[in-house]
């Protein structure tokens, strides 16, 4: 590129963050180890979690199979249509996960069946509590290890409050300065100017200065501890900087957030620049998946698809939004006319749901915002909210089959 996106101090910094955590390899390979089932459940017997993965194990058993549809209903699939991925948001941890597993358990081929969505989001910010308690891994357990699904991709909102000390050693190792309040207790956070609450700065768009430092490090953390490999990445310089960060990681993955406002093919060139710049060896990128913004239209996500493909990048999804929050934009969004436009013209796509489109008790933004006991002790209402959207990807997936179009959901659903 005529300018460099990273200068040479960026790169000094981001360097000394990798070599930090132990470097790409170290980092690679932790992931893969701590993504092992048996690695999982035997760190979470002693931190209080057997017994829902017990039950999580029973509950798996019980979920329909799309399989036993595909041949009471007479499924053909049309090789000359798109793909669809089903994903859903708002897997807020492990409490929330398990009500979701017993609401699908309870549903049946035979009356109004229920699938795994083949992707999962969860919008929890990566509090202490959160990446070291055993919550966040005993959620990736049961979606990724018990349900299989194929991604689980988790949020770091860097406005959380972090111990001071973090800030302190983050800035002798990478030689930056980080512009936070003190919160007292020992205790710091990041000051946002823009769109802030205490958890999140809407979804964190905001990563300002030097802050994606920050961001790498809170993903970096995360992922070693628990292996949670697939990242939501909502800003451009975070993106960038995990572009670099991520290149000799395979096992580390980001979705760019349709808050990036990635509503055009100009923005979404952007993308593809930046992706160019620092792809890996075999013509793959850390970015795994782009979603595009809820203002396009077929024709323009059909565009985004085309000039992905001839970009020579690999492995790279696009998303769409089919239902969102009733806080997250236009009241009664839906994008479901459009996908089908998407999929017949034979252009793949992964079908998201933020909401089912009913706009139900806690199918909120701010649930995603909760604190740590808020969201434990709302667990119920919100792994019905969760069952409810992935009800709902179940019933567009359905329609799907009967068009010959081949829906994708997690594979103990198969």
């Amino acid at each position: 590129m005529k300018y460099k996106l990273l200068s040479n101090a960026d790169l000094k910094s981001i360097d000394a963050l990798l070599e930090f955590h132990g470097g790409a390899e170290h980092i690679n390979s932790t992931i893969a180890k701590m993504r092992n089932y048996e690695t999982r459940k035997n760190i979470l017997a002693n931190k209080g979690y057997g017994a829902m993965l017990e039950d999580a194990e029973k509950l798996v058993k019980m979920f329909p199979k799309v399989t036993d549809l595909e041949k009471k209903i007479g499924v053909t699939y049309n090789p000359d249509k798109g793909i669809a991925t089903s994903q859903v948001s708002g897997f807020q941890g492990a409490g929330v996960t398990h009500q979701c597993m017993k609401r699908i358990a309870e549903t049946s081929i035979d009356a109004e069946p229920c699938f795994v969505p083949a992707e999962m989001i969860s919008v929890v910010a990566l509090t202490d509590h959160y990446v070291y308690s055993g919550d966040l891994m005993a959620t990736l357990a049961m979606t990724e290890n018990i349900m299989q699904t194929s991604k689980f991709c988790s949020t770091n909102l860097i406005g959380i409050p972090h111990p001071e000390s973090r800030f302190v050693e983050l800035e002798k190792v990478t030689g930056e300065k980080f512009d936070r309040a003190s919160l007292g207790d020992g205790l710091s956070s990041l000051i946002l100017k823009n769109q802030g609450t205490p958890f999140g700065n809407f979804g964190g768009i905001e990563v300002a200065n030097n802050n994606h430092v920050f961001y790498l490090d809170g993903i970096a953390r995360t992922a070693k501890e628990n292996g949670a490999d697939f990242f939501l990445n909502p800003s451009w310089s975070s993106i960038i900087a995990a572009c670099y960060f991520g290149r000799n990681i395979p096992n580390l993955n980001f979705k760019v957030s349709m808050l990036l406002a990635t509503q055009n093919t100009m923005q979404f060139r952007m993308l593809l620049n930046i992706i160019s710049e620092y792809i890996r060896d075999d013509n793959t990128s850390p970015i795994y998946e782009i979603n595009i913004g809820n203002g396009t239209t077929a024709e323009t996500f059909i565009q985004c698809a085309k000039e992905l493909d001839e970009s020579g990048i690999k492995g790279v999804s696009l998303a769409a939004h089919i239902y969102i929050n009733p806080d997250l934009g236009m009241p009664n969004f839906n994008w479901t006319k459009h996908a089908f436009n998407v999929l017949e013209s034979g252009t793949n796509m992964t079908y998201k749901y933020e909401s089912d489109g009913t706009a139900r008790e806690m199918d909120t933004m701010a649930a995603y915002f909760l604190s740590d006991e808020e969201r434990d002790e709302a667990a119920e209402k919100i792994g019905d909210v969760i069952f409810y959207k992935s009800l709902q990807a179940s019933r567009d997936g359905i329609e799907m089959m009967k068009k010959g179009i081949k829906p994708v959901f997690g594979k103990t659903s198969y």
